[in-house]
């Protein structure tokens, strides 16, 4: 990492130590497991909060934030549609419970739906 970034550093108290290294703190990440079948994802659907639109939630998923991230990715190309990943969750846009369920199970994923 460069010594000028400074957008790592903002919000950081300026140092007259001439010997002062920053440090940044890094998240710690978990685990990646690597057998699919062991992780029990559960599909739902949720309309709180959002104004009577449906939106399908996958939760559950244990591993590293790059992997949910890419997960996401992947479920909502299959399902041709919006989404984020936020909380640990997924969400993706619309009732795609059916779908996104035989899709994780086609990765090897244990899904069950949710409600």
């Amino acid at each position: 990492m460069s010594q000028n970034d400074w957008k790592s550093r903002l919000g950081v108290v300026f140092s007259t130590n001439p010997n002062f290294g920053y440090e940044n703190e890094q998240e710690e990440e978990q685990e990646e497991i690597v057998a699919n079948d062991k992780q029990k994802l559960i599909v739902a659907i949720d309309r709180r909060n959002r104004r009577g639109k449906q939106v399908t939630i996958v939760k559950g998923f244990k591993g590293s934030t790059h992997a949910l991230e890419e997960l996401g990715k992947t479920l909502k190309t299959k399902c041709g549609t919006g989404g984020s990943v936020k909380e640990r969750e997924i969400i993706i846009q619309g009732d795609f419970r059916d779908k996104i369920i035989s899709n994780l199970e086609k990765m090897g994923y244990s899904a069950k739906r949710g409600n």
